[in-house]
């Protein structure tokens, strides 16, 4: 929970996260744990236990990197087209509760609002298109942009060179605490952490960052 509540009067920009910060993580979970190990097994002869076996450690290898984020990447690591495998289960995509809401309050008081994902354009798109929420921004950045990742210095630093925004009046939300390290280090002002980015998963402990489990506890 806030400690104190947002002083929405010394607030200009707000960046927000995609991935289990506005959408449900449920989704994304799902995919990586269990769809794609499931595909490419298929496509080998394997189990599902198997292929996650041998696919885990090969995810965690690349991960706060581009590459774990990067569609294009796996689809040449696994040999099929993980965007159309996106597309093709899209209907299980969710919005978080309350964030629509959120985002209509903020955009009523006149503040520039952002979208700020690791998200590749392939994943971006269908959900973007899937659930709306892209007329909601002001702008939309993805860290592919920028050749860096959130978790990256360098990626605030190009940031900033697209979308210039004053570190000390910005709010910045993310479920990944090592993203909100990384906000912090470069000197964001505000930051809020996602506590619950699933919603088939309990809320977990955040330490050192505020945070929220519903958009509601923070609405204008």
């Amino acid at each position: 929970m806030l400690k104190t509540p947002l002083d929405w009067s010394a607030i200009g920009t707000v960046l927000l996260d995609m991935d289990g910060t506005l959408l449900d993580l449920k989704f994304d979970n799902w995919f990586w744990q269990d769809l794609v190990p499931q595909r490419w097994g298929e496509n080998r002869g394997l189990t599902a236990d198997d292929a996650k076996r041998e696919l885990f450690p090969v995810f965690k290898s690349h991960e706060g990197t581009l590459n774990w984020y990067c569609l294009d990447h796996w689809s040449r690591e696994l040999g099929f087209d993980v965007a159309a495998l996106k597309r093709e289960v899209e209907h299980e995509i969710r919005v978080h509760p309350h964030v629509i809401d959120f985002l209509d309050a903020v955009r009523a008081l006149g503040k520039r609002v952002a979208l700020v994902t690791n998200a590749h354009h392939g994943a971006l798109e269908v959900k973007l298109r899937k659930t709306g929420i892209g007329g909601h921004f002001d702008a939309v950045y993805s860290s592919h942009d920028f050749g860096a990742p959130k978790e990256d210095p360098a990626f605030w630093e190009r940031l900033a060179a697209r979308e210039p925004f004053d570190r000390a009046d910005t709010l910045f939300i993310d479920d990944s605490l090592s993203v909100l390290g990384a906000a912090r280090a470069y000197g964001i002002a505000y930051l809020v952490a996602v506590a619950k980015p699933a919603s088939d998963r309990p809320a977990r402990e955040v330490n050192g960052f505020e945070w929220i489990t519903d958009f509601s506890e923070i609405l204008p």
